[in-house]
């Protein structure tokens, strides 16, 4: 627990206004959450926070890099992060999340702990095919041949389909309309 405690923002004592931090995240902060997605990792999170009278609002810039397993090969590689996320703190009577953005807290909250939310949105940064930067090119390649191969196919099934599908009911009103 005291490890998380290096995540917390004293919401407070806080005047109204404007106020920066800043987070360091390395490979012990990803030894707190129980994960197989990232486990290393050295990030610099910056957090800008607006503090008024009903909410608080929270912009984070994640810059950095974490190591990832390539599903292809299993080698290790680091994958870069530069992300904007925004976070929403409404001060209400008790703890609810209304959206993945928007939080209400209870009005007399001392602390906030940041460390899960982070946790959370670099987990969001990292994709669902992890493959070694040598392999991108490859993948990026095999794509354009599947989706020339699979537009080409579909057209001229596409075009079978409705030359054949013509419904009889069709073809009599047509000959009406003439």
């Amino acid at each position: 627990m005291k490890a998380f405690r290096q995540y917390d923002i004293h919401i407070f004592k806080l005047a109204i206004g404007l106020h920066d931090y800043q987070f360091e995240i390395k490979d012990e902060f990803f030894e707190l959450f129980d994960n197989e997605l990232v486990s290393k990792g050295n990030l610099t999170i910056d957090v800008s926070l607006t503090k008024s009278e009903t909410m608080i609002e929270m912009v984070l810039h994640i810059q950095g890099s974490v190591e990832l397993e390539c599903d292809r090969s299993l080698d290790h590689f680091d994958y870069p992060i530069n992300s904007h996320r925004k976070m929403i703190y409404r001060l209400g009577e008790e703890m609810e999340e209304l959206s993945d953005e928007l939080m209400v807290i209870p009005k007399d909250s001392q602390i906030i702990n940041i460390a899960s939310l982070l946790f959370e949105f670099i987990g969001l940064e990292v994709p669902m095919k992890k493959l070694h930067p040598r392999f991108q090119t490859e993948e990026e390649d095999d794509d354009e041949e599947f989706l020339e191969i699979y537009s080409s196919t579909t057209e001229t099934e596409e075009e079978q389909n409705q030359e054949e599908q013509v419904d009889p009911r069709w073809e009599a009103l047509k000959k009406l309309k003439k």
